[in-house]
C-alpha cells in the first residue's frame, strides 16, 4: 500500500492553511447592512440545503460584516465571474473605505427580500435572512434561509487556489442525468 501524501506537513495554522489551500473554491463577497452597507470577501461558502433553502458563510469574529450581519439578520452572497478578481481584491484589502463610501464606487441593487446589497456582474447571487450560527472557532457560522437568488449573464467563476486567484477556461462536459444541466 502506497502513502497518501508525496509532502508530509507538520500541523499548525499556516501549515493548515496551505493544505486548505489546495482545494480550488469559488469566490464571492458577502455584503450587509441596508443603511451603511459592508462587505468582505469569502471562499468559506456552500450550501447546506435544497428544501429548506440554506446556505452557510463563515465570517471571521473580528470582521466588520460580522456584527452586521447579527445586527440586521441578512446577508447576501454574490458569486463572482473571472472579470470580477478586482472586486475580490478591494473587499480584502483592509486599507478599503468604511461606512458609506465602502459601496460608492460598486456596482449594486438592495436584494429584493432584504435589502443587502448584491454586486453587478456577478455569476449568481443569493439575498438571505440569517436563521441561526454556530461557533465555528475563530469564525461564526451563519446560516441563511435563501430569499431570493439570481444569476447574471457571466459563466465564468473567479476561483481561488493556492493562495492565488484564476480564471480557468471554463468547457461544459457532459449533463448530469436529472440536474438539469446542459
Amino acid at each position: 500500500m502506497s502513502s497518501p501524501a508525496t509532502n508530509v506537513v507538520s500541523t499548525g495554522k499556516s501549515a493548515l492553511r496551505r493544505v486548505l489551500g489546495r482545494f480550488a473554491t469559488g469566490v464571492t463577497v458577502v455584503t450587509a447592512g441596508r443603511e451603511s452597507p459592508c462587505g468582505m470577501t469569502a471562499n468559506a461558502f456552500t450550501s447546506v440545503s435544497l428544501d429548506p433553502p440554506r446556505i452557510l458563510v463563515c465570517v471571521d469574529r473580528s470582521a466588520a460584516i460580522y456584527n452586521t450581519v447579527l445586527a440586521e439578520g441578512s446577508f447576501g452572497v454574490s458569486m463572482l465571474s473571472a472579470r470580477q478578481e478586482q472586486l475580490a481584491r478591494y473587499f480584502a484589502d483592509h486599507s478599503r473605505p468604511r461606512g458609506p463610501d465602502e459601496f460608492s464606487a460598486i456596482e449594486w441593487s438592495p436584494g429584493p427580500a432584504t435589502g443587502t446589497p448584491i454586486l453587478h456582474g456577478t455569476v449568481a447571487w443569493l439575498d438571505c435572512s440569517l436563521v441561526t450560527s454556530h461557533d465555528g472557532g475563530d469564525h461564526e457560522i451563519f446560516i441563511g434561509s435563501v430569499e431570493a437568488s439570481g444569476f447574471g449573464l457571466a459563466d465564468d467563476a473567479l476561483v481561488f487556489y493556492g493562495g492565488s486567484f484564476h480564471q480557468p477556461r471554463l468547457s461544459k462536459s457532459r449533463t448530469i442525468e436529472g440536474w438539469g444541466w446542459g
